[in-house]
């Protein structure tokens, strides 16, 4: 980097880092005006509106946090992961031949301390997790392309009581873990709040007749004790919740979402469930109508309550469909194998044999970029339940081997053909209502954005987007 180079990016780090003295001080107006520039760059009309939320509520909630959580929050994740981030993505890219993911999924455990109906996480033991030095690695290979935030899951992270030296080792990204909450005791929580840099989104199956009667009788309890330690810590926390047949109008309702507000959540995540892994279930997959109807709810709420609200897999419009494949982010498996996607369990790549780099550049990851998006319907954005086809395709031709047992599956027979099915059934909603949002936004009819009308995702360098050079 050139010293002119240099200078401009301390500036720039010095102008966002000098923020977390002040943010909370800004007017939501006077804050907007202040990151416009780098809002007005997102060529989505819905994921402006969703980031200018994340902003606004920002400065809301972090009035209310400790100097250490509000320090991290506004130096590693509004400043090394979204605006710092981005010209360093963009130096790598010019390097690797590929623009790096905004984020990276990172499972370091599969084991956990329950037994949930429908999960084989307690089947791993210790020896299936990744070591210590291997996740320092790979966190500092993130970082060399850019990548600031990072997403833990598993399995229960905080089984791994060195995790917490990670946090601290790692003090310039910023964490956010996918957790049960039941080992979140004062102790834990103590840690949390004196590290700052993690946000724990803790696992509901709605209330506690829900919650307990999946997961076991007093998790619940727990759950609302993790909650209220992290409340009167000052730390950033919220929900997720995973969809099923059994549960999805109650997770989605405007009531579900009110209670979790009144705990203290800054975000809930919403998946759906998938009928993938060892034992898939197809009895608890919504149906296509509860899909859609899940999606008007959550567009709903998401704008009039104060919560940050993401649904994985109805928020298509927001990103531009799929993100998977290092378009925006990646997972790395407890056994160390690259994934497109948390949900697609099909790698080529390890990261014991591999650098991250060339395991992102590799020919898997570039069949899925290159098919992206794989619908011109933004709702129907997954290679998974949505275009299965795709799927088949880019695991023969990026020539990828499933990652655990039974993962292939999902590639042929009985599985494959209700998986068709679903798709369809669904892609005939989903068409219907794109149709009609394209319609009232002045879109072209035939379900393809203005700005699609060019080579899409090939020049989102030019605009922020983190896809650039494929």
């Amino acid at each position: 980097m050139s010293p002119v180079a240099s200078l401009k990016v301390l500036a720039v780090r010095g102008a966002v880092h000098g923020g977390a003295h002040i943010v909370s001080h800004l007017s939501d107006r006077r804050l907007l005006s202040l990151v416009r520039p780098l809002i007005n760059t997102i060529p989505f009309p819905d994921g402006r509106a969703y980031v200018e939320k994340l902003v606004t509520l920002s400065r809301q909630f972090v009035a209310g946090c400790s100097p250490q959580c509000r320090s991290k929050w506004v130096n590693n994740f509004l400043g090394n992961a979204l605006v710092l981030s981005y010209p360093m993505r963009q130096r790598a890219a010019a390097r690797l031949g590929y623009f790096p993911p905004l984020l990276m999924v990172l499972s370091p455990s599969m084991r956990c301390n329950l037994k949930c109906k429908g999960c084989y996480s307690s089947e791993y033991t210790k020896e299936d997790e990744m070591d210590f030095d291997t996740l320092m690695r790979v966190v500092n290979e993130a970082k060399e392309m850019g990548i600031h935030f990072i997403v833990i899951s598993g399995g229960e992270p905080y089984v791994r009581k060195d995790l917490l030296d990670l946090f601290e080792a790692q003090d310039d990204v910023y964490f956010l873990t996918f957790t049960n909450g039941t080992l979140i005791n004062d102790r834990l929580a103590d840690r949390l709040a004196e590290l700052g840099n993690v946000l724990p989104c803790i696992s509901v199956e709605g209330y506690k007749k829900e919650t307990d009667e999946r997961r076991a009788p007093g998790v619940y309890e727990k759950v609302l004790g993790a909650m209220d330690r992290l409340k009167e810590r000052g730390l950033l926390f919220g929900f997720s919740a995973t969809a099923t047949r059994q549960n999805n109008e109650l997770i989605s309702s405007e009531e579900f979402v009110d209670f979790y507000v009144s705990k203290g959540c800054f975000t809930g995540w919403y998946f759906q469930y998938l009928p993938i892994g060892r034992s898939p279930n197809l009895d608890m997959v919504p149906t296509p109508e509860q899909r859609n109807e899940r999606r008007k709810r959550l567009n709903d709420l998401r704008m009039r309550k104060p919560i940050l609200l993401g649904d994985f897999w109805n928020d298509g419009p927001l990103v531009g469909g799929c993100i998977a494949g290092a378009r925006e982010y990646f997972h790395v498996n407890s056994n160390g194998d690259v994934e497109p996607c948390v949900f697609t369990h099909f790698a080529r790549d390890n990261v014991h044999d591999t650098s991250l780099a060339e395991a992102l550049g590799s020919p898997l990851f570039r069949a899925i970029r290159k098919r992206q998006p794989y619908s011109s319907n933004y709702l129907r954005p997954c290679m998974i339940i949505d275009n299965p086809d795709v799927l088949r395709r880019v695991v023969e031709e990026g020539g990828a081997d499933p990652t655990h047992p039974g993962a292939e599956a999902i590639l042929g027979g009985e599985l494959a053909r209700n998986i068709d099915k679903t798709a369809a059934e669904y892609g005939e909603i989903a068409d219907c209502e794109w149709d009609s949002m394209c319609a009232a936004c002045g879109y072209i009819p035939n379900r393809t954005l203005p700005f699609l009308r060019k080579k899409p995702f090939r020049n989102h360098s030019q605009h922020g987007m983190g896809a650039g050079t494929r």
